[in-house]
């Protein structure tokens, strides 16, 4: 016992990183590029999807959970659309026309 294992420790703390960063970064990406801007965080999601097939262990783990935050990140993409569109969050004024 002294040797303590670190590797849940450290993937639990990246994985709370990486969620904690794609939550504003959906945020802005919706308001300065739109909802368009979605396959933006869906094709590096699919990358480090691909990517952690061939990682070693804790490699494995963290892109695995960089894939799948990128996933719901495409997904959080269109539900900030429609909270923008139904005046919940901050809409760009100048891209009006696009939340008729």
């Amino acid at each position: 016992m002294d040797m303590l294992n670190w590797h849940g420790f450290l993937a639990g703390l990246a994985a709370f990183a990486i969620i904690g960063l794609f939550h504003p970064v959906v945020i802005k990406m919706e308001y300065h590029l739109g909802r368009k801007s979605w396959w933006m965080l869906f094709i590096p999601g699919v990358i480090s999807l691909l990517l952690s097939f061939f990682l070693g262990t804790l490699g494995s783990i963290l892109t695995g959970c960089l894939a799948f935050s990128l996933f719901w990140s495409t997904l959080e993409m269109f539900y900030q659309h429609n909270r923008v569109k139904r005046g919940r969050a901050r809409m760009n004024p100048g891209r009006k026309d696009e939340y008729k």
